[in-house]
């Protein structure tokens, strides 16, 4: 009783109302020590400019350090104004996370205000290469702060580096894959087969490419099922990519017409369509110009094909078919976009019909006749 009693007297007397007052005044106080924080943080001119978004994500984890911080001082004061050795590893190493997660949400949310900068001006900077560069950034501060923590656990750094050193050999040996996968995503980036958002076709899978991580790459299919392709397979696949052209998407049909059709109303229904598509709005031609002066060239290369610009036009009669005379309509919509595309090709059809009416001429079907001999 009289411990108990010499307790309550100590700590009634002056702790506790200290105690109490400090919590009360950080409880009241925080919003102006959080706003004091944020504008300390974007005093760095290149925040400064991202400071919307930064004050609502950077919030959070001052609310966390501030709680911390009042924990500290509530134990400082308890402990008769000293810090045990214990306690103060325990909120350094609490102090040291807030931090690495502050910076985590500076790098990350400055990086994409860049992205948006850059897509909106004239430069010409890979989404995939930003986004490997984010990781790697994250991965960097991720392991300094842990290298801090660390520290301040007492662990001895300079043996822990020593150790990486040697055990090295044997990770590299355990992690050949991931590290294969790696290098596959550094040979995909630099190769510039695909990029982010790109319609391709890999090993029959095929679909739009959401992300190239630094071990996979994320395929959405157009039956909206994802798809992870390690990178290492990818860099050294075939890769079939439909968004690297920039002018012209293939129109081919054969168009069959009967055996009993004149020769005369063939040439003028080839004719005719061959002018038809000359004078289409929405026909690439060799009269149509592109303007590829602003794009980087490789040296021998033919510019419209590295670019994919594709004009040609052939309409001419093709072959004797089993069952038809077979006109080949060989052509390119002036649109890449796939609803444009359908959108020509539905219009060229229906104005090939027409033409064989005008010309007395039928659509051929698979047909079989048999003769009987005397």
């Amino acid at each position: 009783m009289d411990n108990l009693a010499t307790f309550i007297t100590n700590y009634t007397d002056w702790k506790l109302l200290l105690i109490f007052c400090l919590a009360v005044g950080i409880f009241f106080s925080r919003n102006i020590i959080i706003n004091f924080l944020i504008s300390l943080v974007l005093k760095v001119e290149f925040i400064e400019k991202n400071s919307k978004e930064l004050v609502i994500k950077l919030k959070k984890p001052f609310e966390v350090f501030i709680s911390l911080l009042n924990l500290n001082m509530i134990f400082y004061i308890f402990n008769d104004l000293n810090n045990t050795k214990e306690v103060a590893t325990a909120f350094n190493v609490g102090y040291t996370s807030v931090v690495l997660w502050s910076v985590i949400i500076i790098v990350n949310e400055v990086t994409k205000q860049k992205i948006q900068a850059i897509e909106e001006s004239s430069q010409s900077i890979k989404r995939d290469v930003i986004n490997l560069a984010i990781k790697a950034i994250n991965f960097v501060i991720v392991m300094i702060g842990l290298l801090v923590i660390l520290h301040f656990l007492g662990v001895n750094l300079t043996a822990v580096l020593s150790g990486l050193g040697i055990g090295g050999l044997a990770v590299a040996l355990a992690a050949k894959d991931t590290l294969s996968n790696f290098f596959g995503t550094i040979s995909i980036l630099i190769s510039n087969t695909f990029s982010q958002g790109d319609w391709i076709v890999v090993d029959g899978k095929e679909g739009t490419v959401v992300e190239i991580g630094l071990r996979v790459t994320t395929i959405r299919t157009f039956d909206n099922a994802l798809i992870a392709i390690p990178n290492a397979v990818l860099a050294n696949s075939d890769v079939k990519n439909w968004n690297k052209r920039v002018f012209g998407r293939r129109i081919k049909m054969k168009i069959g017409v009967k055996y009993d059709s004149k020769k005369e109303d063939i040439q003028n229904a080839v004719y005719e369509i061959r002018e038809m598509l000359k004078n289409h709005p929405d026909i690439a031609t060799q009269k149509n110009s592109i303007n590829l002066g602003s794009k980087k060239q490789s040296k021998l290369v033919s510019k419209a094909d590295e670019f994919g610009v594709k004009k040609t036009l052939l309409v001419y009669l093709d072959e004797f078919a089993d069952s038809s005379i077979n006109i080949l309509v060989y052509c390119f919509s002036k649109s890449v976009m796939w609803e444009d595309w359908l959108r020509t090709k539905e219009d060229v059809m229906y104005k090939i019909m027409d033409i064989l009416k005008q010309n007395n001429l039928d659509f051929a079907f698979p047909s079989l006749s048999i003769y009987k001999e005397n």
